[in-house]
């Protein structure tokens, strides 16, 4: 009977939710809150990158910006099925657009950086210039049970750096926690390996 009531409960939803949805388009910035009905540990916000594409486990990343909700919700049930013995149900909505730009970089006393992944509340931070990678994820609630510490990425422009979070040095390549943010760097927290 649980079944039944869930199955029709769920039906209702699609069903009113294809008409109401908006034609809105994602854009890099937004964040979305994505929910799995059938895998709660999957439920997530997720920040549209500025490259226009989301992470997502299980999946990889996708292209987001550009989509409508419903689009991105199909392409993550997509992506998803062969995880499941039937389709996953999925649900996207949007957790906040992103912040618009207002007058000159000189009346800016913030800047934008975005953090995504594994992190307490990943998102878009307003941090003061001067701010460290350390910094960033301590604002940000710090990292999840399920983080991949030694793995965490500093994206910026065409770069990409590594980022150990038990380490207080850098090795080559890598950068240190003293590294200071520059303005729309978007920190990403992989999820950790199984033996990791």
């Amino acid at each position: 009977m649980y079944k039944i009531l869930c199955s029709l409960f769920i039906s209702m939803l699609l069903a009113t939710g294809g008409s109401a949805q908006s034609p809105y388009r994602v854009k890099a910035g937004d964040t979305l809150q994505v929910e799995v009905v059938e895998d709660t540990n999957l439920n997530r916000q997720v920040l549209v990158l500025p490259d226009g594409s989301i992470s997502f486990p299980l999946v990889g990343n996708i292209p987001a910006a550009g989509r409508t909700v419903d689009q991105v919700r199909a392409a993550l049930s997509s992506g998803l099925a062969s995880n499941f013995a039937s389709p996953p149900n999925v649900y996207v909505s949007i957790g906040s657009l992103a912040p618009r730009v207002v007058g000159t970089a000189a009346a800016l006393v913030t800047q934008g950086v975005f953090v995504t992944g594994e992190i307490a509340s990943a998102g878009r931070l307003d941090v003061e210039p001067g701010t460290t990678v350390l910094q960033a994820i301590a604002q940000a609630g710090g990292l999840t049970p399920f983080a991949a510490g030694k793995r965490i990425q500093l994206r910026r422009e065409d770069s990409v750096y590594r980022y150990n979070y038990y380490s207080a040095g850098s090795d080559g390549g890598s950068i240190s926690s003293s590294t200071v943010l520059a303005p729309g760097d978007v920190i990403v927290v992989p999820q950790r390996r199984l033996f990791e």
